[in-house]
């Protein structure tokens, strides 16, 4: 049996948010995966330890979920006016994929501090004391994200006391703003926020029902259903609905058609090759419910609930991408987002998630009868973990 040493490639592993990924500089990358292509997609599922059939990923740097199977990789930027080109992959657990068509919105909070670390940020542009604007090209959707990030003595604050549900440690605040997130679309998906022209759809899923359905594209794209159509209350932890394959199942049925509908895809078989996008999830009117982590949402702290599934499960708190998606629904009038959350104008608004609560701000308005939407806020925090060299065998592209 031959024997293939290893290579080493410098990696950092960070906390963005709620999720943890592997950070790599572009140069940093072997030749062969410093362009997209085949080589690249193989280095990054070996690094996370995917395709898995035990799901666990432990022969990589994953964690077996999709909040923690995730890869960036940052260059020096090469649109004008912007520090650093931030490309997001999300790698599939079980399949050996690597999913490109979207943003994540919970590691763009690391992104900054990474780029500072990386030497990606001009050091005339960083405080001794303050904040340093970073300025993101987000290379997967081609959008604009502005990083404010906390600057003590002229390196990066990562401790604080800014604390954020589903995380359980508190950390630095990292205010984050999403210019123009309304999503295009990689492939032409659809220039309006609204890809159908519609706020509310009947979204007809043979086999499993017909639904009221809000799909928007904005931060990423997301289908929206009300939970009591689904036989949900919208107060559900991941256990009631990650235990249920068949309720998996038909989540996964009505995401295919619902990305259908949105024109993310040409056939409904296309779905499985695109897990990232479109999101699907579910929303409810207030109540009160006991969080994840045994902390009580009161019906009075949020003006909506949300549960939201990514790669085919329910999240554990709420991907940052997604909670644009739902700042953005809600401050347009007659979504069904802005519906539950109780109708009218609103530029902000804070949803219960199964770890707890989040806000989310938005400004949007009407421009000849279109909604689009300028900007959407939220504050996340970030941390690096470890940092120095991941290793996978030389024979792996």
């Amino acid at each position: 049996m031959s024997q293939v040493p290893q290579i080493k490639i410098p990696a950092t592993y960070m906390r963005g948010g709620t999720s943890k990924g592997v950070f790599f500089s572009l140069n940093d990358l072997p030749i062969a995966a410093q362009v997209p292509g085949a080589a690249r997609d193989k280095m990054l599922l070996r690094v996370i330890g995917s395709p898995d059939p035990y799901g666990k990923q432990i022969d990589g740097m994953g964690g077996a979920t999709s909040s923690t199977s995730k890869t960036v990789i940052l260059a020096k930027s090469s649109q004008p006016d912007h520090d650093v080109d931030y490309l997001f992959g999300q790698v599939s657990i079980e399949s050996a994929f690597v999913d490109w068509s979207g943003n994540c919105g919970n590691l763009s909070a690391a992104v900054g501090s990474f780029a500072i670390y990386a030497g990606l940020v001009d050091p005339s542009r960083i405080p001794e004391n303050g904040h340093c604007t970073v300025r993101i090209w987000q290379a997967n959707i081609n959008k604009t994200i502005i990083a404010h990030i906390p600057i003590s003595q002229g390196a990066v604050q990562e401790t604080g006391d800014f604390e954020l549900d589903g995380v359980t440690f508190p950390a630095a605040e990292v205010q984050l703003e999403f210019l123009d997130p309304a999503d295009e679309g990689e492939d032409g998906a659809g220039g309006s926020m609204f890809p159908t022209g519609n706020l509310v759809d009947d979204l007809e899923v043979p086999g499993v029902g017909r639904f009221k359905a809000t799909m928007i594209n904005a931060g990423i794209p997301t289908i929206f259903i009300n939970a009591e159509e689904l036989g949900y209350t919208g107060t559900e932890l991941q256990e009631a609905i990650n235990s249920d394959p068949a309720a998996l199942k038909r989540f996964e049925t009505i995401r295919a058609y619902g990305a259908l509908k949105m024109g993310l895809i040409k056939t409904i078989e296309e779905a499985a090759k695109r897990q990232h996008t479109p999101k699907i999830a579910f929303i409810a009117q207030p109540k009160d419910y006991l969080s994840s982590s045994g902390k009580t949402v009161t019906a009075d702290e949020v003006d909506l609930l949300v549960r939201a599934l990514s790669m085919g499960k329910l999240h554990h708190a709420m991907m940052g991408t997604a909670a644009v998606a739902i700042g953005t629904a809600a401050a347009v009038p007659g979504s069904l987002v802005n519906l539950v959350a109780g109708g009218g104008e609103r530029s902000a608004v804070r949803f219960g998630h199964p770890s707890g609560t989040l806000r989310v701000g938005a400004q949007a308005k009407q421009i000849n009868g279109e909604w689009t939407v300028t900007k959407a806020m939220m504050s996340r925090s970030a941390r690096i973990l470890m940092e120095g060299w991941v290793r996978i065998p030389g024979d792996t592209f």
